[in-house]
């Protein structure tokens, strides 16, 4: 049964289906509808959204409901819009209260209907389960919110630009919207109107705050070179990666003076970014290996079943970012699994960080909780553990 949740809040129940709207009693058999929501779940639900690969309903609109698509949603905006300049905090608000019944009734309608044209019309993603349990996991980060406290970040206001900055930031939203589908390769991208986690400067970092007590971050050492390796199946350097190829993998000679890490790192990525660059060319990170056994076609197929358009040129960069963050990914619904049990849960994910927020009682946990984000499914990679009173102030633990 096709259906429509009018409102994305977990504590806000109604439901469209069959021409009517429903919020005392939910029908049974709701199986298919366009956007995950933590109003109405289940295992059996599936999601026109992921399953047309992130089409927007502008781009998934047949052409016999645009006219009407594009009236209701202009109906839709001028409410949103009155809301706004009203003040209303839309968290404190079951939507299906404040718009005019008939106007969910039709939007919902032909929500419902291009959700039906997706379904019979296309084929779902090859990754359409991973993805579909990330936007969970990924929904309670978001409802969950911030803890945003800039009583100690005094310093951070002394600053006009900063000043500015950060006033536009607290004045914003306290929530993480995630885009699973922001860019081709599946690095996390964010929504408009979200909390700039993934853009903000660093320093921001500091208004941060767990909801717990601790921060804690878990970020895999070198991650891309280690995916290289990886897929080659290469061993895993017991040690910090660019440190091992400045022991194991330059010619020192070729240097005039010694390098640094720092160096190395930088030379590292100019060689996975240039596929022009021939630093590597003659050790085990073989490139060419890689893009013969993952590039056909114009597409590159990664071990997470994606199947990425792009020229050979940059076959290579999309392999190793697309898979790196993957990695991350499943590893952050291992975890997020695994601190169910406890009074922790997963803050936020930056890239190839993930960060915790710790509950002091489930310290004794941090061993596991290492141990089930370096044990992927390529191989198990070193890992890096910070902890701190706020996201920016984070101190490496030795676990």
């Amino acid at each position: 049964m096709y259906f429509q949740a009018l409102d994305d809040k977990s504590e806000c129940i109604g439901v469209y289906t069959g021409g009517k709207l429903h919020f005392d009693q939910i029908p049974d058999g709701l199986e298919r509808t366009w956007k995950y929501t933590g109003s109405i779940e289940g295992n059996n639900i599936q999601y026109a959204w992921i399953w047309s690969g992130g089409l927007s309903l502008q781009e998934a609109c047949p052409e016999n409901l645009q006219g009407k698509l594009e009236k209701s949603v202009r109906k839709m905006n001028a409410f949103y819009k009155s809301f706004k300049i009203a003040k209303l905090d839309f968290s404190q608000h079951c939507l299906f209260d404040l718009i005019p019944h008939d106007a969910l009734l039709e939007f919902c309608d032909i929500k419902n209907k291009i959700t039906e044209y997706i379904f019979e019309e296309m084929s779902p993603t090859s990754n359409y389960t991973f993805l579909s349990r990330v936007e969970s996991m990924l929904y309670d980060i978001r409802m969950r919110g911030l803890n945003l406290d800039h009583s100690d970040c005094k310093k951070l206001f002394t600053s006009t630009n900063s000043r500015i900055g950060l006033q536009k930031i607290l004045e914003g939203s306290d929530q993480i919207h995630y885009n699973i589908f922001g860019t081709v390769t599946g690095r996390l991208t964010t929504f408009p109107g979200s909390f700039p986690i993934l853009t903000m400067k660093k320093d921001f970092r500091q208004i941060i705050k767990p909801h717990n007590d601790w921060f804690v971050s878990l970020d895999y050492n070198g991650a891309e070179a280690r995916t290289v390796l990886a897929l080659l199946g290469e061993e895993q350097p017991p040690e910090d990666v660019h440190n091992w190829n400045i022991d194991n993998i330059f010619d020192l000679d070729s240097f005039e003076k010694p390098i640094t890490r720092d160096q190395a790192k930088t030379l590292f990525f100019g060689w996975l970014y240039n596929p022009d660059s021939t630093i590597f060319q003659k050790n085990i990170y073989d490139r060419e290996r890689l893009i013969k056994e993952n590039y056909k076609d114009g597409h590159v197929q990664t071990v997470f079943d994606r199947n990425i358009p792009v020229v050979e040129r940059k076959a290579f960069n999309y392999l190793i970012q697309s898979t790196t963050s993957d990695l991350v990914l499943d590893r952050a619904l291992a975890l997020n699994k695994f601190l169910k049990k406890t009074d922790s849960f997963i803050s936020h994910v930056v890239h190839d960080e993930l960060v915790i927020d710790l509950k002091d009682s489930d310290r004794h946990l941090l061993p596991e909780m290492k141990a089930v984000f370096a044990k992927n499914r390529l191989a198990t990679y070193e890992v890096n553990v910070q902890a701190g009173k706020d996201y920016f102030n984070l101190q490496e633990l030795k676990i």
